[in-house]
């Protein structure tokens, strides 16, 4: 397993100087914001060639919603996460974090003709379905990522995500692991992570009160061996808060985590 970090987390004035503390500090590879990524494609490409570190994702970043009621918003979504995809594979990312819709349902009750969790459910089948022939083009992934029940109502657990995967079932639609979220949600993470398996393709690292790893009552230790079992060795990226100065703070949560790692 490789660790990561968000290039927003690291402190510098240019995206080589945070890139070789990065390095520095024991860290592979990046993740970078997916808004204004467009325009920064060549300093990126430029900045990683002289660098050991590697474009782990793209984080989410996109405008519109996938699952809002206006159809204007849903093609403003899907344009931008297309975007974003060939963007990942030309900068050598796993793929795009993707989050289907955030807080309550924006569709309207139409029971007894569906419930809108399953209008929401088909409307993001169908959208996956063609924003994979994207991701397939691209080379890059669509990463579905489960979020806790404040910041959304759908996605909720990785069993969620697993069950949209597997009704695809597209090379190109995998799943993060969040272990915030998996904090709140799952009632055994290292089991949650187990029945999803293969379809893990990316972790992003928080402790329970979403700081660095090692400043929170996280059983990363766990949870890591759990990925051991399914054979996860991709990346896994730092999404979170930190108490403290980022300079010391970054090292010390990498070498807590190599040894988590082992």
């Amino acid at each position: 397993m490789k660790l990561a970090c968000q290039e927003g987390l690291v402190p510098g004035n240019s995206l080589p100087e945070r890139l070789e503390r990065l390095a520095q500090w024991g860290y592979e590879g990046i993740e970078f914001w997916g808004g204004g990524l467009k325009e920064r494609v060549a300093e990126i490409q430029d900045a990683l060639k002289n660098s050991p570190l590697r474009a782990s994702t793209v984080c989410a970043g996109f405008r519109g919603c996938l699952l809002d009621v206006n159809r204007s918003e849903r093609e403003l979504a899907l344009q931008d996460i297309r975007d974003l995809l060939f963007i990942a594979g030309d900068i050598g990312a796993v793929g795009l974090i993707v989050v289907p819709i955030f807080g309550g349902a924006r569709i309207p009750d139409l029971s007894p003709l569906a419930p809108p969790v399953q209008l929401e459910l088909d409307l993001l089948a169908l959208l996956l379905e063609d924003l994979a022939k994207t991701a397939e083009k691209a080379g890059s992934l669509i990463l579905l990522e489960p979020l806790n029940r404040y910041e959304t109502h759908l996605l909720r657990r990785l069993d969620d995500a697993v069950a949209v995967c597997e009704k695809l079932a597209h090379p190109n639609i995998k799943l993060m692991a969040d272990f915030f979220h998996m904090s709140i949600e799952e009632a055994d993470i290292p089991d949650a992570i187990r029945r999803a398996g293969h379809w893990i393709a990316h972790v992003h690292l928080a402790d329970s009160n979403r700081l660095l790893p090692g400043q929170g009552h996280t059983d990363f230790a766990s949870g890591f061996h759990a990925l051991r079992e399914i054979g996860y060795t991709g990346y896994m990226a730092l999404e979170c808060g930190i108490a403290g100065d980022p300079l010391e703070a970054l090292p010390r949560s990498a070498s807590y985590l190599r040894g988590l790692i082992g």
